[in-house]
């Protein structure tokens, strides 16, 4: 199974609760250190792929990966490559090589849900409030490969079968 993880080019990444919150005011609602070295660790080196409001929540590019910013109205910016669709961010994310990662926001987590091979969700323990959610998605089209308990989060990759 490990293989066929190894093997994803293309994955979406998310952290959300049971309830499939995963934002508030344009940030996430929880603090959770060790849910962060784990995104941190799983894409370093690689692309990531987000939209404007991600980016502007995160502050500054990510360091030591490759960054595609997805907005119709932000001004190129350094340390970034900046598509103004999704198609052209994943043929620029195409072009760079590598493993890419969808992290952000709903609209490209759903864009993303059509054609990622993995799904990495860290499940948040707690209850927060907020007014982002993961969009809806058909179970039916994800397999669960992988699962291991952090304590406060529960790390689970999907695999697509459909």
């Amino acid at each position: 199974m490990t293989g066929a993880l190894d093997l994803a080019r293309e994955i979406i990444l998310v952290a959300m609760t049971r309830e499939g919150l995963i934002g508030a005011g344009n940030r996430i609602p929880w603090h959770v250190p060790q849910e962060l070295r784990l995104f941190r660790r799983l894409t370093l080196g690689g692309t990531v792929v987000m939209g404007r409001k991600t980016f502007e929540s995160l502050g500054r590019p990510l360091d030591q990966r490759r960054n595609i910013v997805v907005s119709t109205t932000l001004s190129e910016t350094p340390g970034i490559t900046l598509c103004r669709d999704f198609p052209g961010a994943v043929a620029a994310a195409a072009q760079m090589g590598g493993k890419v990662y969808y992290i952000g926001g709903r609209e490209i987590y759903r864009l993303a849900l059509e054609r990622a091979e993995l799904l990495r969700i860290s499940w948040i323990s707690g209850n927060y409030a907020g007014d982002r959610y993961f969009p809806a998605f058909d179970r039916n089209h994800w397999r669960l490969a992988t699962a291991k308990d952090y304590g406060v989060f529960v790390h689970e990759c999907h695999l697509r079968v459909a």
